[in-house]
């Protein structure tokens, strides 16, 4: 090869390798120019100047497109989007702060990346709508400041910060404080703090919301007329908190799988009163229901299910506990100071009673024994010692102050035939014949086949 060539070959690889360091810094402005790596602040559309030029009660429909925040909105108005609408707030503030009345807010997604104790949105005025959100947060979801007649539903609360911080650090998913008549449904939380923490409130309604991997599902404090319906909460550290409320209504929910905490309970109540919890499911919590410094309360028709203690009472008086059922629960009642209960016609799965005039009762009562948890409380190593044939024995002995233990009057033979736990037993009733029938056509059928080929 002479000098030519070689100098010939060398000019066109330079000329390639200045032809690809141009293209890659022309594909490389032309990234950055659409966004495609990064999003800075001054690409998105700017929301303030739409809301600051509509007339009150104005409709603001909002195109396709990122949207940078905060904005305040200090009118009526109503502002839409969809799936691709999204505003993403970055500053120490809410995303959206609401202070008017007669405000709507439907169907687009809101990115609060501040990692404060700030919500998304912040609401203090009266007759506002939040409906169809998806709100991902490093800080608080929605929050509620002494504000009035508001309905927030079909929204999806998500944490998007880091894992690694505990839960305690993290925000609520709804937040409400000194508010009134608020509606909370349908909504969606994952990963907060509580997912719905409610205090200083009253004539709240909380139906139909699903919570799961937070610490309190549902957090009521220093409450009175609040509802909480139909409600599931799953793999949160408790389902229900209950603190400090009055004249409350918690039916008809679902809490379950509260049992990777020491602190972890179904339904857990304190300083209650004059209210009614009925109809829930509690299954596999490590409490199924605790209750202590309640009194007046009725607590009818629960399904307290595999839990590691279906009831817990302390310091629990004058309350009506009747035609509950305890099922599979490892220890299926503790109380200790606990006097002037009304407990009857409830069903304890461990328990053979005697039923002399076929009333479905059983004239022998149900006596829990206090024994057990006077001796871990004061000595918590003799937890390792539980069901053992030693702690059985010392049990069966302890017999002071019978008198004043809580018992179950009139405990029932069996589950009541409209129970929801006699409906999954007879379903599975119905399923085991069946499936057991096919075991064998399938062992028979394969039996005689190795059979044949062995022949």
């Amino acid at each position: 090869m002479n000098e030519y060539t070689h100098k010939s070959e060398l000019d066109r690889f330079v000329w390639k390798l200045i032809t690809c360091l141009c293209g890659i810094g022309i594909l490389s402005l032309f990234f950055i120019n659409n966004n495609a790596y990064s999003e800075p602040n001054n690409s998105l559309v700017l929301l303030q100047p739409l809301i600051d030029q509509a007339q009150e009660g104005e409709v603001i429909i909002l195109p396709p497109g990122t949207y940078r925040g905060p904005v305040t909105i200090n009118k009526s108005i109503t502002i839409k989007g969809n799936l691709e609408t999204k505003l993403i707030n970055k500053e120490v503030a809410p995303a959206i702060s609401v202070n008017a009345d007669n405000v709507f807010l439907k169907g687009f997604n809101v990115e609060q990346k501040s990692v404060d104790e700030l919500g998304a949105i912040q609401v203090s005025g009266s007759k506002v709508t939040i409906t169809d959100l998806n709100i991902q947060t490093k800080g608080y979801g929605i929050i509620l400041r002494k504000a009035l007649d508001v309905i927030i539903q079909n929204n999806k609360v998500v944490w998007i910060g880091t894992e690694t911080i505990s839960i305690a650090q993290k925000g609520n998913g709804i937040d409400l404080y000194a508010s009134q008549n608020i509606s909370i449904t349908n909504n969606l939380i994952s990963g907060m703090r509580d997912g719905i923490y409610l205090e200083n409130s009253w004539d709240t309604e909380v139906i139909n919301n699903t919570i799961t991997r937070s610490r309190y599902a549902i957090h009521c404090m220093y409450l009175l007329r609040t509802k909480v319906i139909n409600n599931i909460g799953e793999l949160n550290i408790t389902g229900a908190m209950i603190m400090g409320v009055r004249e409350a209504t918690v039916s008809n929910n679902s809490f379950r799988m509260q049992n990777n905490n020491v602190h972890s309970q179904g339904i857990s109540m304190y300083d209650v009163q004059d209210s009614i919890i009925i109809n829930n499911a509690l299954e596999g919590n490590r409490v199924g229901l605790y209750i202590q410094e309640s009194s007046q309360n009725e607590i009818i028709l629960n399904d307290v299910v595999r839990n590691y203690i279906g009831v817990q009472l302390l310091a629990a008086e004058r309350n009506e506990i009747h035609s509950n059922h305890f099922v599979s629960n490892v220890i299926e009642a503790q109380a200790v100071e606990s006097q002037y209960n009304i407990i009857k016609n409830n069903y304890w799965d461990s328990f053979q009673g005697l039923d002399l005039n076929r009333d479905g009762a059983s004239e022998m009562a149900y006596t829990i024994n206090p024994f057990y948890q006077d001796l871990v409380r004061r000595r918590a190593p003799f937890q390792l010692f539980f069901k053992s044939p030693g702690m059985m024995f010392l049990s069966e002995l302890h017999t002071e102050g019978r008198a004043d233990w809580t018992t179950d009057i009139s405990p029932l033979m069996k589950l009541d035939s409209d129970s929801n736990m006699m409906e999954r037993k007879s379903t599975s009733h119905r399923i085991v014949p069946w499936l057991g029938a096919l075991l064998m056509l399938v062992s028979a059928c394969s039996m005689i086949h190795l059979g044949g080929k062995q022949k």
